[in-house]
């Protein structure tokens, strides 16, 4: 690989997901699940320097070695890579996530009829749920492209960092960069309720400010749509009360039970003929759930999932299941995934 822009197009016709740049080691793709180096020799230290430094201005370059890690995004051709670049050992590397450029559709992911439904909705909380790298962003894009192509609404979105570009269509999406356009996600949202919204889209709620704030607007009207670093629907109470102070949790509780209108979980399963497929799993928030919410631990909502199917709701070993009755994920993959799902 002779320059970035080479780089960039050698992963985009891999169909890789992920580019890693590390000293001591060949140029890496991520495809599938699977790290396959793409050079012969392994980078030195000066090489594997000399490569992230050409994704960075002189300006970008001075920030970089002041605070030792940067993350920047970066257009090229028809893609966008979201890149952090960072000291490792001593040595500069980076990795690069490689994401498409315009939103994808919901039915272009496949996602449930759910997905739609839930993005219909007035007011209320949607959280897309997953551990890293389960496509909860594009999943969140891709709601808010429905909403924006089916509706005449304002939809303000606080992202760090923006990955997907919308355009207006029916609706209006204005979409603000922490760190560019707010100094944080917190004092985004509180600014975003000023501005007339009907939608707001949270790229991640990581602080007990921001998680309040969202669901007061929640409560108040508007629809939020947010994401939250979960492996299991039934941790995702346990992770938010987390951010709270102990006197606070029923709190969390109270406006979680009332303001949730459901929470998409998912995982991103390797096709067999190549590419990526998300599976989910779908809670939507009933009173059996509010009453779960209120008052027991998480893991009770997994047999409100598990009876929930004329709600809209829809277990991982159902959908794991379809995909593998179609022939589009192997056996060895199902039984990977659904060994987390057992009630």
């Amino acid at each position: 690989m002779q320059n970035r822009n080479q780089l960039f197009d050698f992963a985009i016709d891999q169909g890789a997901t992920d580019i890693h740049i590390c000293a001591g080691s060949p140029i890496l793709l991520r495809i599938g699940r699977k790290l396959k180096p793409v050079t012969e020799d392994k980078l030195t230290p000066e090489k594997s320097r000399d490569i992230c430094y050409e994704m960075l201005t002189d300006e970008q370059i001075a920030i970089f070695e002041e605070r030792l890690d940067f993350d920047l995004m970066l257009a090229y051709s028809q893609a966008r890579f979201r890149i952090n670049v960072g000291y490792f050992n001593g040595a500069v590397g980076a990795t690069v996530r490689v994401l498409a450029g315009d939103p994808k559709t919901p039915d272009e992911l496949f996602l449930p009829k759910a997905v739609k439904t839930l993005a219909q909705k007035e007011k209320g909380l949607v959280l897309i749920t997953g551990s890293t790298s389960q496509g909860k962003t594009t999943t969140m894009s891709a709601m808010i492209d429905f909403i924006n192509a089916t509706q005449k609404k304002h939809v303000v979105t606080i992202e760090d960092p923006i990955e997907y570009i919308h355009t207006n269509k029916k609706g209006i999406v204005r979409q603000r960069e922490v760190g560019r356009d707010t100094k944080s996600f917190a004092s985004g949202l509180r600014a975003a309720l000023r501005q007339d919204p009907d939608v707001i889209a949270i790229g991640e709620m990581r602080d007990y400010e921001t998680i309040c704030t969202a669901l007061t607007a929640a409560e108040t009207g508007i629809l939020v749509l947010s994401t939250l670093h979960v492996i299991s629907i039934d941790k995702m109470i346990e992770r938010l009360l987390s951010y709270a102070p102990e006197d606070n949790e029923n709190t969390i509780r109270f406006l979680l039970a009332e303001t949730l209108q459901g929470a998409i979980h998912q995982e991103l399963l390797p096709l067999i003929g190549g590419g990526q497929r998300v599976a989910c799993e779908i809670l939507i928030n009933t009173t059996g759930a509010k009453n779960i919410i209120r008052r027991k631990g998480g893991y009770h909502l997994r047999s409100v999932i598990d009876t929930g199917k004329k709600y809209g709701m829809s277990t991982m070993a159902e959908n794991v299941g379809d995909l593998l009755e179609q022939k589009l994920i192997a056996p060895e993959t199902a039984k990977r995934v659904l060994a987390n799902y057992t009630t």
